[in-house]
């Protein structure tokens, strides 16, 4: 049984999230300056379409046997046996799942390179002549990336089960710096040569930041061995539970499947458009839900005791983790939602990236904010699912989560805007908001049958509605800077407008008495 009261757990948990925010923040700013970067070169063009796309169709594979399976799979397996002080098996189960997972990768890594005209046609048909003879290049380049990638995941895996967060959350920034650096000597040159450049540059990141992360993992995991084995117990619980956490993984991806081959069929610049938009919505996504969730998943597949109170303990971390997860995600719908402009002229408006451009991704944006707090808060709950050893039941919400997004997708990006009498381009502003409506479906079954099984959770109405209430007040403060400044540097502008929209959402919550705002002023006040 856990040893530590609710006070002294909830507490840890929290500063491992700020770990791991840390860590997130720090990968999520280098990976904006990147893409900063590289729309300063690349802007929305062809070049930028195919090696956006190609990137992402390894990224796929990367994705499917990365961070969120080996989360769900493997962290609960060895956690558990860390929590119960047994090194020899934790060594061992660590190893075997490293060596299968190098295995499995140089087989697909060969296979993705020899197969890699067929996976051009089935992710991006939209594409034709030099735009996608360019785009196979890139992907065949990018491949060996990928085994890289998922064994830096599993190290992230060993990290987090032994709660050292920062590095692996982190470790992310050495690759984005081999991307910049990439930029920054090669720019200007011709841009379909630059492309091959850059996805060179991102095969040597995607091995700095496995190899910067190895030392700690065998500081940590004293008794590692790689072997190929399948012996054990724990190690056949793993795989076990690997097969429906990939399943589910695979059908997540068969969204951003959708996605690329949707956005392929639109006009030029939609693709990269929508990775630009991503990009955006992925800051508040990945600080304020993946470091919770994350931090959170160990803690509670240590948690150990009879079911009832294993049900107990778990409702009060699920909860906890929920208000300040919407504490910070109510704030970021709302400011893509009112501000998507300025937010994004202030990352990106610079070179072949203009004023245009960024009204584009507004819409896009706009369009995200609908399901911003579904997708964060979904994962949370997707976490208390694998803490409690099922992997099954978020794979069928997933399944109808996608098909919803696949049928909801095509309506919004190819007939809708003729029927309303929009350009064709904005089709994929309807893409992101018809996978938020999805995400809203998703979220409710989650939370219904996890309701059914531990208990009741969620927020409060009286919590979710001074969250809205404060974020309504706060951007109608930020519109009034914005209308009062005018035409400014696009930066200066979102400094202070998204600055008094900041302030002015924190003094709402507390006037309004939010307990989150509360608890971070008491810390503010004990760092003085």
């Amino acid at each position: 049984m856990e040893r530590t009261g609710r006070g002294t757990s909830l507490a840890g948990s929290g500063r491992h999230a700020v770990l791991v925010a840390t860590g997130i923040l720090l990968s999520r700013i280098a990976g904006v300056i990147r893409q900063s970067v590289f729309n300063h070169y690349f802007g929305l063009s062809d070049a930028a379409d195919a090696f956006l796309a190609a990137i992402r169709i390894p990224n796929v594979l990367a994705n499917l046997f990365g961070e969120g399976v080996l989360s769900a799979s493997f962290i609960p397996v060895y956690s558990r046996l860390l929590a119960e002080k047994d090194e020899e098996e934790a060594g061992r189960t660590a190893g075997a799942v490293g060596a299968i997972l190098a295995l499995t990768m140089a087989v697909l890594i060969v296979v993705g390179v020899l197969s890699a005209p067929v996976l051009m046609d089935a992710i991006a048909p939209g594409y034709h002549g030099a735009k996608r003879e360019l785009t196979i290049r890139l992907v065949r380049i990018l491949f060996p990336g990928v085994g890289l990638l998922v064994m830096s995941a599993w190290c992230l895996g060993i990290l987090n089960s032994h709660r050292k967060f920062l590095l692996s959350y982190s470790a992310p920034v050495i690759w984005n710096a081999a991307m910049i650096s990439t930029l920054l000597l090669f720019g200007g040159w011709d841009l379909d040569r630059f492309a091959v450049i850059l996805a060179w540059g991102s095969v040597i990141g995607s091995g700095l930041t496995f190899a910067a992360q190895l030392p700690a993992v065998f500081a940590l995991a004293k008794r590692l061995r790689f072997r190929l084995e399948t012996g054990s117990a724990q190690i056949r619980e793993v795989l076990r539970n690997f097969g429906p956490v990939f399943v589910s993984r695979g059908v997540v991806q068969i969204s951003g499947y959708v996605d690329t081959l949707l956005s392929s069929l639109l006009p030029e610049s939609a693709f990269s458009a929508l990775v630009n938009a991503q990009t955006i919505n992925l800051l508040p996504v990945s600080l304020f839900g993946m470091s919770v969730s994350a931090a959170e998943l160990p803690a509670m597949s240590s948690v150990l005791g009879e079911q009832a109170e294993v049900h107990t303990r778990l409702r009060l971390r699920l909860d906890e983790g929920l208000r300040r997860i919407a504490f910070f995600i109510v704030p970021s719908a709302m400011a893509f939602l009112a501000f998507g402009d300025v937010i994004t002229a202030g990352l990106f408006q610079s070179g072949r990236f203009n004023h245009a451009d960024s009204i584009y991704l507004w819409g896009i944006l706009a369009g995200s904010s609908v399901g911003l707090l579904a997708t964060t808060m979904g994962r949370l709950y997707s976490s208390t699912y694998y803490a409690l050893r099922d992997t099954r039941t978020p794979l069928r919400f997933a399944v109808i989560r996608v098909a919803l997004t696949t049928a909801l997708g095509y309506l919004a990006a190819k007939p809708l805007p003729l029927w309303i009498g929009l350009e064709p381009r904005w089709g994929v502003a309807g893409l992101t908001a018809s996978a938020g409506v999805a995400g809203w479906v998703e979220f409710s079954l989650l939370r219904h049958t996890l309701n059914r099984r531990i208990g009741r959770t969620g927020l409060p109405a009286v919590l979710t509605a001074k969250l809205w209430i404060g974020a309504l007040v706060a951007a109608a403060a930020g519109w009034g800077v914005k209308l009062a400044i005018g035409h400014l540097n696009a930066r200066l502008a979102a400094i202070a407008i998204l600055g008094v929209y900041g302030v002015t959402y924190f003094a709402a919550t507390a006037v309004l008495r939010v307990p989150e705002m509360g608890q971070m002023l008491q810390r503010a006040r004990r760092f003085r």
